[in-house]
């Protein structure tokens, strides 16, 4: 039965919705039953689409629902075949590519699917598929200019538990000559381990495509996949995600946003919960078109620059962005009809003021700001497509999902309830809301007692109309272009150079990825070192690119607390006001900047103008590509 989609626009409208159980609104309890009942009612329409390069004729491969899902059906029994069963780890490691999406529902129809940044280090990858028990491993065949295949045979080297590699070769995207190039320009890989090598393809097309080998085991708390979160240290955190989960985001996302007549364009990667699970989810339940463009998505060469174009080759009514690609976007023109967009999810980081504005100015669409995590099996909260969207909110938590402000201990003790627009700690309740992480010792505290409200981390407060304000991040992650980072991983670093004492590593605002890692460092009694000695430093030492620190700045005395822990809020302070007085001066205007902890906004900027009085739309224009909020001191 197709899915009727409800106006949303108030939480009157939410409440209305949940107003019939969850369970009279969808049927079925797994993500292979959504795919099946979407390809019997939309055999022909198209389901995937993918293309190799980014220009807006290059060669790209549909596939109609009746093809995805007999190949969907063809992974799912190859993984069988080979030894997977209902607790066993498919790992993929692969950039975006049609068999990416083989993997993912194929991989949790069969056992448990294990998505990986494929931009990790060797070490990393491999700690992630020791701590996942990781059976079968999908990842690219050695291929011209990446090393992908060469990472991921050297971290199952150091992953025993790993049987089988199969190995995707995105040759057969490319037509002659590129396609004759490929045998003569492929790397050569090292292959120092047990595992079998296979053909991925080849397998595939052994397998049955009318119907499961196997009894799917549709307990909705079946656990079908398990992500990596958090820091990139030795030891990942891996959240544990139900079936019952999964099918929620897809069906919600179908109740309120997207229907079978629309076009979903996802450039954000696959191993991501946001493209995993509300974009990818919501086309299975709804029936949407979903369009991959290139493997790297908004990264891929030719994919920003084209990418309005892309917009109109395919007819897309929905996009999905982060904060820096929305960035990205506005620094080209639009040059094509884009007047099928109808609406643009942003989430992953705060969108600045200024840049919501110019956006939807440009290209005439809505954007929707959201909240997520991974330990909600993604999306939580979303501004109402139909309703008042408040900008710098995150909206309103999404039907079925409650949320609440409270006072914690660290056990999880729940202090009190927060008042209307008190700032505490987000806590939620959902089908999303996962049962805990594969480590148990990391569960202590996770969830607030009673009631086991999900424990988000993040500090934040929730208006008279029910909109969420996020104010900061009790967990500390630096979140840079919505890629999360650990600062233990900088400060671990930093804290191996000799004449360094302490350090803290945060987050400082930056205009295009929202946020950058910066550290500031105490050094020890008689040492002498200077800024650029450290960040060679911490250049050699971080695995991670993007975790680099892009500023450390020495202090004669790191700021703490009584019982001697570094007190981040101060140097986040002392960091926006580093950035929004340089970036005044850049636009020559002379300001005194003061940052405070506002009870509402959080980390806010005063702005004290010496001199002659600058125009107020001015300041707004320099500061207003940043997310931090500002006002004028009066």
């Amino acid at each position: 039965m197709a899915q009727e989609r409800f106006a949303w626009a108030t939480l009157d409208d939410k409440r209305q919705i949940e107003a019939i159980p969850a369970e009279q609104r969808w049927p079925g309890g797994t993500v292979y039953q959504m795919l099946a009942g979407t390809a019997a009612r939309h055999p022909s329409r198209p389901a995937v689409s993918f293309q190799l390069k980014g220009g807006p004729a290059d060669p790209a491969e549909t596939l109609d629902w009746t093809a995805l899902k007999a190949q969907v059906t063809q992974a799912a029994n190859l993984f069988r075949s080979i030894g997977v069963g209902d607790g066993d780890a498919v790992a993929y490691v692969l950039p975006n590519a049609t068999e990416t999406v083989l993997a993912l529902l194929g991989g949790m129809t069969a056992g448990v699917v294990s998505p990986v940044n494929p931009l990790l280090e060797t070490a990393q990858i491999a700690a992630i598929l020791r701590e996942t028990g990781a059976k079968v491993v999908v990842t690219l065949a050695p291929f011209p200019k990446t090393d992908i295949a060469q990472k991921v045979h050297a971290a199952v080297a150091e992953a025993p538990g790993v049987e089988t590699v199969l190995e995707v070769d995105l040759k057969r995207y490319l037509r002659p000559p590129l396609s004759w190039l490929v045998p003569l320009l492929r790397p050569k890989v090292e292959r120092r381990h047990r595992a079998r090598v296979l053909d991925f393809r080849a397998e595939l097309a052994r397998a049955r495509a009318d119907a499961l080998d196997f009894a799917e085991d549709r307990d909705p708390d079946r656990i079908a996949a398990m992500f990596h979160t958090g820091g990139t240290t030795g030891h990942p955190k891996i959240a544990r995600h139900c079936q019952r989960g999964m099918v929620y985001n897809g069906h919600v996302g179908a109740l309120c946003l997207i229907g079978a007549e629309d076009v979903l364009i996802c450039p954000l990667p696959l191993f991501h919960v946001l493209a995993a699970y509300p974009v990818t989810m919501t086309a299975l339940a709804s029936g949407a078109h979903l369009v991959l463009p290139t493997p790297a998505g908004y990264r891929g060469e030719g994919v920003m620059d084209n990418f309005w174009k892309l917009v109109e080759r395919w007819g897309v009514s929905f996009m999905v962005m982060v904060p820096t690609a929305a960035s990205a976007l506005m620094q080209r023109p639009v040059n094509a009809d884009v007047s099928s967009l109808k609406y643009a999810l942003c989430g992953s980081a705060p969108l600045p003021v200024e840049l919501f504005r110019r956006f939807e100015e440009a290209t005439g669409l809505r954007i929707l700001e959201g909240y997520g995590m991974t330990e909600a099996t993604c999306l939580v909260s979303i501004n109402p497509p139909d309703g008042e969207r408040k900008i710098g909110s995150v909206g309103l938590p999404i039907p079925y999902t409650a949320a609440k402000i409270l006072h914690c201990a660290a056990d999880g003790t729940v202090l009190r309830d927060c008042a209307t627009d008190e700032v505490g700690e987000i806590c939620l309740r959902s089908p999303g809301v996962f049962p805990g992480y594969k480590d148990p010792a990391r569960n202590a505290g996770l969830f607030a007692q009673p009631g086991d409200w999900l424990r988000t981390g993040d500090l934040g407060r929730i208006d008279a109309d029910g909109y969420i304000w996020i104010t900061g991040r009790a967990k500390d992650l630096i979140i840079r272009g919505g890629h999360n980072i650990d600062p233990a991983l900088i400060e671990e670093a930093l804290a191996g150079h000799p004449a360094v004492a302490f350090v803290g590593a945060i987050g400082q605002p930056d205009a295009h990825s929202g946020e950058v890692p910066c550290a500031y460092v105490e050094l020890a009694a008689g040492a002498q070192v200077t800024q650029q000695d450290l960040l060679d430093f911490a250049a050699g030492r971080i695995a991670e690119k993007a975790a680099v620190p892009k500023t450390i700045e020495i202090l004669d005395e790191l700021p703490k607390t009584a019982v001697g822990k570094i007190f981040k809020p101060d140097l986040r302070k002392r960091a926006t006001a580093r950035i929004y007085t340089r970036a005044l001066l850049d636009a020559g205007i002379r300001a005194d900047v003061t940052v405070v902890e506002d009870p509402k906004l959080g980390l806010t900027a005063e702005i004290a103008v010496e001199g002659p009085e600058a125009d107020e739309h001015a300041i707004e224009a320099v500061l207003g590509v940043f997310a931090r909020p500002w006002r004028l001191r009066r």
